[in-house]
């Protein structure tokens, strides 16, 4: 089984987050990379009333010089739906993770039903399983105290004291680089997102990445030949 890292950047609002740039890459668990993708909505990015309100909107013009340098591909919604969902299929990814992956979920449910007019509700294909690595860096790090003393030394903290878990500092953290800084952009996120996932996975081999847990299944009806049965017996 391998991996996919995926990361979204948005515009829109936070409520309603749709998908402008989608980035992702397939690697297994020893880190090698087996295929990336930096992928532009042509649906949205082409808007200018949408983009308009994206966030980073001032990395517009870095987007079209990256297209015309062929680092990124410009694509309808459609043809970047199939090309997570080939890359999947071809690599046996079943886990997709992203850094608060309830936000990306979200994006690409959303962006998925505004293009299709709600004729197709969900972007990632069935039975992949989201992992979240916001949630795996709390469980692995909210009880670490030199993370603790490492977001309090450089002002990491959440106005009660506590630490915080971005991409970046926890980043910062386990690449001992204190100078990053994210680039939000999403290939460019993906990539230290790996980086976050693996060092958990290797922190913790058995951690519980699930972005949701799945629901207990309701207690089946007894068949008509186990009444008769459990009558019989009675």
């Amino acid at each position: 089984m391998n991996y996919m890292m995926i990361d979204t950047e948005t515009t829109n609002s936070l409520d309603d987050p749709l998908a402008y740039d989608v980035g992702f890459e397939v690697f297994n668990r020893d880190g090698n990379t087996i295929e990336t993708a930096s992928l532009t909505n042509k649906d949205l990015f082409l808007d200018k009333d949408f983009m308009s309100t994206a966030y980073y909107a001032e990395k517009i013009p870095n987007y079209w010089k990256e297209i015309w340098a062929k680092e990124r591909e410009l694509l309808t919604w459609r043809e970047i739906k199939w090309r997570v969902f080939d890359a999947c299929k071809r690599n046996n990814c079943q886990i997709v993770a992203a850094h608060n992956a309830m936000f990306d979920n979200r994006a690409l449910n959303l962006t998925q039903r505004y293009i299709t007019t709600s004729q197709h509700r969900y972007f990632l294909p069935y039975g992949v399983t989201w992992w979240d690595t916001l949630k795996m860096a709390r469980e692995v790090l909210g009880k670490d105290e030199t993370y603790a003393r490492f977001c309090e030394y450089f002002g990491y903290t959440t106005a009660k004291g506590k630490p915080r878990f971005t991409a970046e500092i926890v980043y910062k953290y386990i690449s001992g680089d204190i100078d990053f800084e994210e680039r939000h952009t999403g290939l460019e996120d993906v990539k230290i997102e790996k980086d976050i996932f693996l060092y958990c996975l290797d922190r913790v081999p058995d951690i519980d990445g699930r972005l949701w847990k799945p629901k207990p299944e309701p207690p089946r009806k007894m068949e008509p030949w186990e009444i008769e049965l459990q009558e019989l017996l009675a």
